[in-house]
């Protein structure tokens, strides 16, 4: 499936801005399952500078400066992805997730794709007992690794509500674990936690759902805007996994990924500073059309 995705961010003051220092997390990763064929952003008003990097997790990182008075900051990025991506069934066979668990501290490899760097809690993911305590639930004795993992994920939507209004990005996980309410970035950190609490690697996944769905199939949540899931190593001949705990879905052609981290902090789409206004509004708008 071939993809046009369309995400504008849109920043607007209360007084001028007389500068601005952005890094932009706006272009979407080539590998797993997917190829970035096109993608450009525009931004207005015009940077001064512009320069980009890959960072140690190989998200392409823009950072952009502002100099000219403003009192909006609109960021156009416009992206052709085309995606090819079969998940495993969520009962296939896998490894115990006791031997996952092993294997991962054992992993020999530091680079971003090693399930070292995601087994221990990270910047908005602590390790909370009561987070372990759900998690282990779903992890029996002996049990698959994907079926723990989709356990969970499925516990998670069913026992969470999806609720705009109910977290900021700031928002603790033990608010949102102890509130049961939140969004895609909550229900991610939340999965997130419970296995790293149990010793199974788990990363962030920042990204994009198709937003219309195939006929006959129901809207999922996360669709005309950023969405959030999680990606699990499961074992070295298994690789990382995706499963989306919002919508208890394990990862395939519907979802494009833009970034991988350790938590959100990793992967904002947008992030930065200013000077000259104490108040903003922010609108975000994303089309996801498939083209074939």
């Amino acid at each position: 499936m071939i993809y046009d995705i369309r995400h504008v961010t849109t920043y607007s003051y209360e007084t001028q801005v007389s500068f601005a220092r952005c890094s932009l997390r706006l272009e979407p990763i080539s590998g797993d399952g997917q190829q970035l064929i096109s993608h450009s952003v525009e931004i207005r008003p015009r940077p001064a500078e512009r320069t980009a990097r890959r960072d140690f997790f190989g998200t392409l990182t823009e950072s952009v400066l502002i100099e000219t008075a403003h009192r909006s900051l609109r960021i156009d990025a416009r992206s052709r992805v085309s995606v090819a991506r079969q998940p495993p069934a969520r009962d296939a066979a896998s490894p115990p997730w006791e031997s996952v668990r092993d294997d991962a501290f054992e992993a020999l490899s530091l680079d971003a794709a090693s399930p070292v760097g995601y087994v221990f809690a990270s910047a908005l993911v602590p390790v909370l007992r009561p987070v372990t305590a759900y998690a282990s639930a779903s992890f029996l004795p002996g049990g698959g690794i994907l079926t723990g993992a989709a356990d969970l994920m499925r516990r998670i939507r069913d026992d969470f509500k999806y609720d705009p209004k109910a977290t900021v990005t700031s928002t603790p996980l033990r608010d949102v674990f102890e509130k049961r309410h939140g969004v895609c970035q909550d229900f991610a950190h939340v999965m997130i936690a419970g296995l790293r609490g149990l010793g199974l690697p788990a990363a962030y996944v920042s990204g994009y759902l198709r937003t219309i769905p195939p006929p006959g199939q129901p809207r999922l949540q996360g669709a005309d805007a950023t969405h959030a899931w999680v990606s699990v190593w499961c074992g070295s001949a298994l690789g990382w996994v995706g499963f989306d705990p919002t919508n208890d879905l394990m990862v395939g052609s519907d979802h494009i990924i833009l970034a991988i981290g350790r938590d959100f902090a990793d992967v904002s789409p947008v992030d930065g500073v200013i000077v000259g206004a104490r108040k903003q509004k922010l609108a975000v708008a994303v089309d996801v059309l498939p083209v074939e």
